[in-house]
């Protein structure tokens, strides 16, 4: 049998028609966008339509997709209005497409037209699951029950640094009428497109570090279009916003819907500029308490000088009679206490007499018994002396022996031919040893 050889663009050329055989028309078809560029010059959009396997996220089908620059302008501008989201990779899309299979380029999708409901309902789907995972972590309300605090004076500021909103914010805390002083710190980020989200919790996770340097955090965009709203839907940075330890502050500048960022914050207001004149009507208030309490302060002292005063009075009204009472009282105490002042007088002048003269008898005594008792002990003493004297002793009938002048104690204390002296009582003699 002979085989059939086909040249490559022969087969391309059959798979063509083939092609064109099965989707001579349009058809709709669900899918996810991805890769999508704009041609700067040509203004023709190119980008891939791909499906995922629901359980796994695998791909499962890739196709090339064209939309030619005159349908683009249109398409874009209505789907963006209508969604309020930019035609960006990533979104579940539901177009109306011609399938095209070319020899040189292969197969390709040409978009005619996009359904947005399509894409709006997918949009909601996926908000209403960021917001239910929330309420199921419990951390949904968590930023809006801190206390916001009294006076909101340091704050934290997350934007782009070359945004215009940023700059007007600036402008109406500083320029403020009261005057109050406000301490800004710019922690930067990238405030549209894919790279938002990263950016964003990168700035809260810089804020959380010096948290104790602040009392707020505020996020501002500086303009944009509605469709840059759908990065701020996101349960990363909505769960980061919602458990940050300060009250945050969103004015992303979008007012016909609020992001889950802003559903999650502390508080939300339309714009930068809103949000400088909520930090300073906070300022007003707490001014404001202030005033009430020094108005209240100065009544309450008032009425308390007006009592005091009319006690002063009331006391110096009454002082002088008081006065003289007193001196009355003390006069005629003065007049009793000198009638018995004699009596009294005496009657201690008597009561020390006798005290005196009971003391000079005891003291008689007791000097006549210490002098006999001093006798005494002299008499015994002077006996005591008597009794050790020599002289008493030699009268006993005892000498003393004397050799040189000292008294001879010991036999082994003489020698032969010392000369020894022999005291007696009425006397002495001279001897020599032998």
């Amino acid at each position: 049998m002979e085989r059939k050889v086909l040249s490559l663009l022969e087969l391309n050329r059959v798979v063509k028609g083939a092609v064109h055989s099965a989707f001579s028309g349009a058809c709709w078809v669900q899918a996810e966008t991805s890769d999508v560029r704009t041609n700067a010059s040509s203004g023709h959009c190119y980008l891939e339509f791909i499906e995922k396997h629901p359980a796994n996220g695998q791909l499962v089908a890739k196709a090339r997709g064209t939309i030619w620059a005159g349908t683009f302008r249109t398409l874009k501008a209505c789907f963006e209005q209508a969604t309020g989201q930019m035609f960006m990779s990533g979104l579940k899309v539901l177009v109306k497409v011609t399938a095209e299979y070319h020899e040189l380029y292969g197969f390709s999708l040409t978009v005619l037209d996009i359904d947005p409901t399509y894409t709006l309902g997918d949009m909601v789907r996926k908000r209403m699951e960021i917001i239910r995972r929330l309420e199921e972590d419990g951390v949904f309300t968590l930023n809006k029950e801190l206390p916001f605090p009294v006076l909101p004076q340091r704050i934290a500021v997350v934007t782009s640094p070359t945004a215009a909103g940023y700059e007007d914010f600036l402008n109406q805390l500083t320029n403020n009428k009261a005057g109050y002083p406000f301490y800004t710190k710019l922690f930067p980020a990238i405030m549209q497109g894919e790279r938002t989200e990263a950016s964003l919790v990168a700035a809260l996770d810089g804020i959380y570090g010096h948290r104790d340097c602040f009392d707020a955090v505020v996020i501002i965009r500086g303009g944009g279009s509605a469709s840059d709203l759908s990065c701020f839907d996101s349960y990363s940075l909505a769960a980061n916003c919602a458990q940050f330890p300060l009250p945050v502050i969103t004015g992303i500048g979008h007012e016909r819907d609020d992001s889950v960022l802003d559903m999650v914050a502390h508080t939300r207001m339309k714009t930068p500029t809103a949000v400088a004149e909520f930090l300073i009507g906070q300022m007003d208030a707490a001014a404001e308490e202030v005033t009430g309490l020094q108005s209240i302060v100065c009544l309450k002292s008032a009425d308390y000088l007006a009592v005091q005063k009319n006690f002063l009075l009331s006391t110096g009204s009454r002082l002088p009679s008081a006065v003289a009472n007193r001196l009355e009282r003390s006069r005629s105490g003065l007049q009793g206490l000198t009638g018995r002042l004699p009596a009294v007088a005496s009657t201690l002048l008597s009561g020390h007499a006798a005290a005196v003269e009971s003391l000079c008898a005891r003291l008689r005594s007791g000097s006549l018994a210490f002098a006999a008792e001093n006798n005494r002990r002299l008499q015994l003493s002077e006996q005591f002396i008597r009794m050790a004297s020599p002289d008493y002793i030699l009268r006993r009938g005892y000498s003393l022996t004397l050799k040189g002048g000292g008294i001879v104690k010991l036999a082994a204390d003489v020698q032969t031919g010392d000369v020894l002296t022999t005291r007696f009582a009425d006397g002495e003699v001279r001897s020599t040893v032998i």
